[in-house]
């Protein structure tokens, strides 16, 4: 027989009865039932039930045993009896009757309970991440991400991809976050730059012949942490392909997210095909270009109803409805909770209205409304009785950042919320640049690499605010998956785009060099995309948080308590880096 085992724990069956068995594993739990000892022993697999009478070996051995230590166990499978069988478990039909136990690892005292998610803090967790990830969820969310990967390769190779690795130690690059800088021994005073993605490495692949490319790619940004985003280092599927437009690039990536999210869903429907959504009709129609399409409430631009207006929380601003039907049985409570928590996301107030059976509104600010007022908004938010009415005023960004989130909560409070699905969409047509409202600097809106559509004729007659970019994202459930573009490949088009940004020609060519020479040897058109595994994963578990489907994440200061990182380096590596260590004064 096997040292440590014949069997896992979570493979024995009824089939197995007077078998006699060798598993191993941790002491998950321990019940002392009229003088007989029942004890979870678990493993990677599952948990079997042993059996311990008192007087035997066993049952002193295992009686004095800490939970959580490792054993090896010998024993006889024997069979529960209908009336004892735990449905709940695959080896619930049997149980193994201890003759003799192995101690292999004692465990000490332990900082919080694994066989229950009491509500221990995160720090804690994180400290102790190894006894975390013996959790059920947490070994469940582990291996969901280990299976979603495995898929994501299998899938990427049918559909005609192949799988590179790029570079780790790369160039610094200024890509919208901060880098992670390593020095270098042999080069005193340069730095080598982790990579944020492996954006110009995947491009030159394409420059250099390869097709079509794809990598499960770590990448690295020196950014504070969300509830959506961990600091530090992720992973996403990085794909790019030549010869492409944007269509090309959505229909296998479509076809993979959606196989990806059936397969690992469990059942809930998937969008197909996913809707193209242009930028701007997303942040008036939802205030978000990350909507999330599962709430079944649209807002609608009101701003010209009110042009004029003496009612002066309207004059002059930008205002924007929310049409809510069938709140007539909602209380007072109602609304007032939901003017809560549009204060929670920055408003002063939330005005609302109410339509009557006989088409009258009433509410707050229904004494404000004109006669011309109330026929047009009932025109335009085909209004009937019955309907609620939210209104938000203000600057254009403010009032879609926070009608935007009031247009979710009010779907999940009156009903109109879709739960237990997956809604998708593609949100294209993003603007090639914005203005700084304070400095008033065009600047570029998402990614600067992207190709404008109209080309150089568009960056030479039309107004930059005015240029859109082949630029694309994947959004699901209100979470933004990835973002992508068709790429711009061509080296006048590029120095030309950079201009209206404010780089002069020097500096593109000194900080995109090898880019550069790259697009003057024949570059093929050619576009990408990142999905962010991290992300899928959480959606795919229903986690609010990216780090519970990460192994061993840092915490929200970027710190790895379990480890100790980032840790100081003494003199002696110091000076064979080169560097010397200059910290903040204490204010």
């Amino acid at each position: 027989m096997h040292r440590y085992r014949s069997h896992t724990c979570g493979e024995l069956r009824a089939s197995d009865v007077e078998s006699d068995v060798r598993l191993s594993g941790w002491l998950h739990n321990r019940r002392d039932l009229g003088g007989i000892l029942f004890i979870d022993l678990r493993d990677h697999y599952g948990i079997t039930q042993l059996v311990a009478r008192p007087g035997t070996p066993a049952y002193e051995a295992l009686d004095k045993l800490s939970k959580e230590s490792t054993v090896r166990v010998d024993g006889k499978v024997v069979s529960r009896g209908t009336e004892n069988v735990n449905p709940d478990l695959p080896t619930g039909e049997i149980e193994v009757e201890v003759g003799e136990v192995e101690l292999l690892g004692a465990a000490a005292p332990l900082p919080f309970t694994i066989n229950t998610e009491d509500g221990v803090n995160e720090e804690r967790r994180l400290e102790y991440r190894f006894l975390d990830l013996r959790r059920e969820r947490m070994h469940r969310n582990i291996m969901l991400r280990t299976a979603v990967i495995s898929s994501i390769r299998h899938k990427m190779t049918a559909l005609g991809f192949n799988e590179m690795a790029t570079p780790i130690l790369s160039a610094t690059s200024p890509e919208g976050a901060r880098d992670f800088v390593v020095p270098s021994r042999l080069n005193p005073g340069k730095f080598y730059a982790l990579p944020q993605a492996p954006q110009q490495f995947k491009q030159l692949l394409m420059i250099s012949g390869f097709d079509r490319y794809f990598q499960i790619a770590p990448c690295f940004r020196d950014e504070d942490a969300r509830a959506d985003r961990s600091p530090g280092e992720f992973y996403q599927l990085d794909v790019e392909m030549s010869f492409v437009e944007q269509e090309d690039v959505f229909q296998p990536i479509e076809k993979l997210m959606t196989e990806l999210f059936e397969e690992f869903g469990g059942g809930r429907p998937v969008t197909s095909p996913f809707p193209r959504i242009p930028f701007r009709e997303a942040m008036l129609k939802y205030g978000s270009d990350k909507p999330d399409l599962r709430a079944q409430l649209e807002l609608v631009d009101i701003t010209d109803v009110f042009e004029g207006s003496e009612f002066k929380a309207f004059a002059g601003k930008h205002v924007r409805a929310l049409a809510v039907p069938d709140v007539s049985a909602q209380p007072r409570k109602f609304f007032d909770q939901l003017g809560d928590f549009a204060v929670s996301q920055g408003a002063k107030g939330l005005a609302w209205v109410r339509v009557a059976e006989d088409g009258s509104l009433s509410g707050p600010i229904a004494k404000f409304l004109t006669e011309e007022n109330v026929a047009e908004l009932t025109k335009r938010l085909s209004l009937a009785a019955g309907h609620a009415v939210f209104f938000g005023a203000g600057e254009f960004d403010e009032v879609s950042k926070i009608m935007g989130a009031v247009r979710v909560e009010a779907a999940k409070r009156a009903g109109h919320f879709e739960s237990d699905v997956f809604r998708f969409c593609w949100i294209v047509d993003f603007p090639m640049y914005e203005k700084d409202e304070e400095t008033g600097k065009i600047d570029f809106s998402h990614n600067p690499f992207s190709m404008p559509q109209g080309g150089l004729d568009a960056l030479e007659n039309q107004d930059p605010l005015d240029i859109l970019g082949w630029q694309y994202d994947i959004v699901c459930n209100g979470v933004e998956l990835s973002s992508g573009a068709i790429r711009n490949h061509e080296p006048e088009i590029m120095l030309k785009a950079f201009e209206i940004a404010g780089y002069d020609r020097e500096t593109v060519e000194e900080q995109f060099a090898g880019m550069l020479r790259a697009f003057r040897f024949g570059a093929p058109p050619h576009g990408g995309i990142a999905p962010g595994v991290d992300r899928i994963v959480m959606l795919l578990a229903d986690e609010p948080n990216i780090r519970e489907t990460i192994a061993f994440p840092l915490n929200g200061n970027a710190q790895d308590l379990m480890m100790g990182a980032p840790t100081e380096l003494d003199e002696t590596r110091l000076k064979e880096l080169h560097l010397t260590v200059r910290k903040p004064q204490p204010k």
